[in-house]
């Protein structure tokens, strides 16, 4: 992998971990914006790497990155050669944990890092972690603690912004003896997105890219509150699949198509 190497086992147990995810974000949007300058907090951490994404749509790519199993270099010939951040102890590769992976015990790295003293917190945002279906009390049912609103919805244009207002509050509230292992699903870039690009009526990968510098900026807010009111954080942003906009004649996601597949991916230290 092309991102500075981490040796995860001198992360976790000193310092927080935050695992952004930025719901559906193409990687030619993402470059594009950096390029552009139009993501100046993300801009800080590091170019974005082009990486597979473990699936097609939300819920597959989840249980695979909440396995360990996160987006890898676009040029990965064999998956030996994956460094992975996590590594569950019980499967795989003679079940000898690769250099530099955190080996995990349980059937998440969420369970091996509570065992391992982390709080795991979600803050959900697509209807995958609504909690208000069967398959919506899934993934939040992972962690020790989960939270989701209307206002954290993807139909809800101020969704991010609401999101970093509730956990600046909520670190706020109480002083957390215990580290943390964010989870933090952000559905602004997910459809709809067109009220995002001004005289916009429907969605396009334009207003998908405004949605990612929306998200952006909001990300700013919470990295420095989080640096404020916790110190020093480990942070995972990446996103889940991309999505079509009528790219040989595709459109949305849950297909195999390469915008689909092609999803952006950094990590680095607050």
């Amino acid at each position: 992998m092309n991102s500075l190497f981490v040796d995860m086992t001198q992360v976790v147990g000193t310092c927080d971990i935050l695992m952004i995810c930025l719901d559906t974000l193409r990687y030619d949007a993402a470059v594009r914006q950096e390029a552009a300058g139009a993501t100046p907090v993300l801009n800080q951490y590091g170019t974005w790497e082009k990486c597979q994404a473990p699936g097609n749509f939300t819920w597959p790519s989840h249980h695979a990155m909440f396995a360990g199993f996160f987006p890898f270099p676009c040029d990965t010939r064999n998956m030996a050669d994956r460094e992975p951040l996590f590594f569950s102890s019980s499967i795989g590769f003679g079940r000898k944990v690769p250099k530099g992976a955190y080996g995990f015990s349980g059937g998440t790295i969420m369970e091996g890092l509570f065992r391992d003293g982390y709080d795991t917190w979600c803050v959900g945002g697509v209807s995958f972690f609504d909690k208000r279906s069967d398959l919506g009390k899934v993934f939040p049912g992972y962690f020790q603690k989960s939270y989701w609103s209307p206002s954290f919805g993807c139909l809800v244009k101020d969704s991010t912004r609401n999101q970093v207002d509730f956990l600046l509050k909520k670190l706020a509230q109480k002083k957390q003896e215990k580290k943390i292992f964010l989870y933090l699903n952000v559905s602004a870039i997910h459809y709809p997105n067109y009220f995002y690009l001004e005289g916009a009526s429907h969605d396009t990968l334009e207003s998908h890219a405004a949605a990612l510098s929306y998200v952006d900026r909001e990300l700013g807010r919470l990295f420095l509150g989080w640096k404020e009111q916790r110190g020093p954080a480990f942070v995972i942003c990446c996103s889940d699949h991309g999505t079509c906009y009528g790219e040989d004649g595709c459109y949305f996601h849950g297909i195999n198509h390469p915008v689909v597949n092609t999803v952006p991916y950094k990590h680095f230290f607050l």
